[in-house]
């Protein structure tokens, strides 16, 4: 089934929610695909927009349940489980964009690498999700995880391993960028 095939406000109780929790954690595949038909266009969300590429997305997206479905022994309702889980994503999609980067840079030099510079038409596109590929990786990143996710800049520099000064540039790279790209 595909991403776009499932509505990703799909309503549901907390209480429910904690009742399928309970039963995936026990075992229940049933209850796991639940909290994933709940789930999925949230997750999916976040994946597009730190992959910058709906195939990518879709991959990361898929490593990203399984990975919840591994570690839901662990979650133990300090917090909402939609909380837990797309802290699990963050982590998740961040090593794989390093790995990715490093996979590549043994075959392609990075300051050899062509940058993507796609003309876009502003009248195209209905909203930032549709521009944020086009942004450089590190400035996508950055902007997702301060502007979209809400992360504080020194939160965002410590999940990248950068300065916060580093994260605050790059967040503005992105927006003028994004501004650019508006005009």
């Amino acid at each position: 089934m595909s991403v776009t095939q499932l509505n990703p406000q799909a309503q549901v109780s907390e209480e429910q929610q904690n009742e399928w929790i309970q039963a995936a954690q026990r075992g229940d595949v049933q209850a796991f695909q639940s909290l994933y038909r709940v789930h999925l266009g949230r997750i999916y969300a976040l994946c597009y927009r730190l992959a910058g590429d709906a195939d990518l997305a879709q991959d990361f997206c898929q490593d990203a349940f399984i990975r919840i479905w591994q570690k839901l022994s662990m979650f133990n309702g300090e917090s909402r489980f939609s909380t837990w889980a797309h802290r699990l994503t963050v982590n998740l999609c961040l090593n794989k964009l390093k790995a990715q980067k490093t996979w590549w840079q043994r075959f392609v030099p990075m300051d050899s690498a062509p940058e993507a510079q796609a003309s876009v038409d502003p009248n195209t596109f209905n909203g930032v999700d549709k521009l944020l590929p086009k942004l450089p990786q590190q400035a996508r990143v950055v902007f997702v995880l301060h502007a979209v996710e809400g992360y504080k800049h020194t939160e965002v520099a410590q999940m990248l391993n950068i300065q916060e000064g580093t994260s605050k540039a790059q967040y503005h790279r992105a927006r003028k960028l994004l501004q650019e790209m508006l005009k």
